[in-house]
């Protein structure tokens, strides 16, 4: 099955699909969907975070960092099925950016008693950068 785009859905860099230097994981169509819906969540989870902070609504951010991104999160996503699926290196950034999201539920409810804002702040990059290294690196792919 081929899907068409529209031009405004291009890379950035203006690459097609075809120069797409990342690496290629092939996974069943079952699991490929239900990784790109977990990823969706966790771009929801992240949104939801972004205005738990604004609100500086320290402990509903870390509730919600921690269900959805958390190391305690990862039974709920099926990541223990998905992983055989993924090379090694994109395992390793997954856990990371999991590690990260509960160091940040850790963080910010430190930041429900100090009331400051910028060591969650930074916490939360670090979780972005995860997220943004495994898309650099990898995508997902049918597996036909």
């Amino acid at each position: 099955m081929t899907l068409s785009a529209p031009l405004s859905a291009a890379p950035p860099n203006g690459h097609a699909a075809e120069n797409d230097a990342r690496q290629a994981v092939s996974l069943p169509a079952p699991m490929r969907a239900h990784m790109l819906a977990n990823m969706r969540d966790h771009l929801e989870a992240m949104g939801e975070i972004q205005a738990a902070l604004a609100d500086e609504d320290f402990a509903t951010a870390a509730e919600i960092a921690e269900a959805r991104l958390g190391m305690s999160s990862m039974d709920d996503h099926g990541a223990s099925r998905i992983a055989r699926f993924m090379p090694e290196g994109m395992r390793e950034i997954g856990v990371r950016m999991h590690r990260a999201a509960s160091e940040f539920a850790r963080i910010s409810r430190d930041a429900e008693i100090t009331g400051d804002l910028r060591p969650p702040l930074e916490a939360l990059a670090g979780v972005n950068r995860q997220c943004v290294a495994c898309h650099a690196g990898y995508r997902a792919v049918g597996a036909d």
